[in-house]
C-alpha cells in the first residue's frame, strides 16, 4: 500500500488554520459582583446597630431611673432614721419642683473628724462646686445645664457619721448611702443615651 503524504495545511494569515468539526475556544463568562451580598450584609450592620444602641439606651435608662439605694454591704433598701424619713417627705416636693433646677441633698450625722467637716462636692461634668453641711443636712440647686452629661454629688465622712444623699433632676432621684469611717456617699443621675433631660 502506498501511503501518500499530504504537505502540512498552511495557516491562512498568519496563523493555524482551524480544522472543521472542533469548536472554538470560547473565554467562560465574567463572575457577577457580589453587590447584593453587600447591600445584604450592609443592612444587616445597620438593623444590629440600632437594636445594640437600643438595648444600651435601655439598661442605662434603667438604671438611671431606679430609686433605690445600697448600703455599704451594697444590700437594697436603708434603715428608716430620722434624717431619712425627713427626706421622703420633702422628696415629694422636690419633684414638684420646676424641671428646670438640679436639687442636690445630704443629710445623716456626720460629725467633724481630724480633717474637719463633712468634705462635699456637687455640681455636673463641667461645673464641681464645695457645699457646707450645717444642723444635718445640705442643700443647694443648680440651673439645668442641658449639654450636661450627669449631674453628681459626693459627701465624704471625716471619721464618723452615717448619712444620706441624692441629687433630683425633673422628678427623678438617684441616692446614695454611706456610714463610718472616710467612707463615701455618691449619687448621680445621666442624660439619656441620646442625651437630654426631658
Amino acid at each position: 500500500m502506498n501511503q501518500q503524504q499530504y504537505p502540512p495545511q498552511q495557516s491562512g494569515w498568519g496563523g493555524p488554520q482551524q480544522s472543521f468539526g472542533q469548536a472554538p475556544f470560547v473565554s467562560p463568562p465574567p463572575k457577577k459582583g457580589g453587590a447584593g451580598k453587600v447591600i445584604g450584609l450592609g443592612c444587616l450592620g445597620l438593623v444590629g446597630l440600632f437594636v445594640l444602641i437600643a438595648l444600651i439606651g435601655a439598661v442605662v435608662g434603667r438604671d438611671s431611673s431606679s430609686n433605690g439605694s445600697k448600703s455599704a454591704d451594697g444590700k437594697a433598701g436603708h434603715s428608716a432614721s430620722k434624717g431619712d424619713n425627713a427626706a421622703d417627705t420633702s422628696g415629694d416636693s422636690d419633684k414638684k419642683a420646676d424641671k428646670k433646677v438640679v436639687v442636690f441633698r445630704v443629710w445623716g450625722t456626720a460629725p467633724a473628724g481630724a480633717l474637719g467637716p463633712l468634705n462635699i462636692t456637687y455640681g455636673s461634668d463641667s461645673d464641681n462646686r464645695d457645699g457646707t453641711f450645717k444642723d444635718g443636712e445640705f442643700k443647694a440647686t443648680l440651673p439645668l445645664d442641658e449639654d450636661a452629661l450627669y449631674f453628681d454629688v459626693t459627701a465624704q465622712l471625716q471619721g464618723s457619721g452615717d448619712i444620706h444623699c441624692s441629687v433630683t433632676v425633673g422628678g427623678k432621684t438617684q441616692k446614695g448611702h454611706a456610714a463610718g469611717d472616710y467612707n463615701i456617699c455618691s449619687a448621680q443621675l445621666s442624660a439619656g443615651l441620646l442625651g437630654g433631660w426631658s
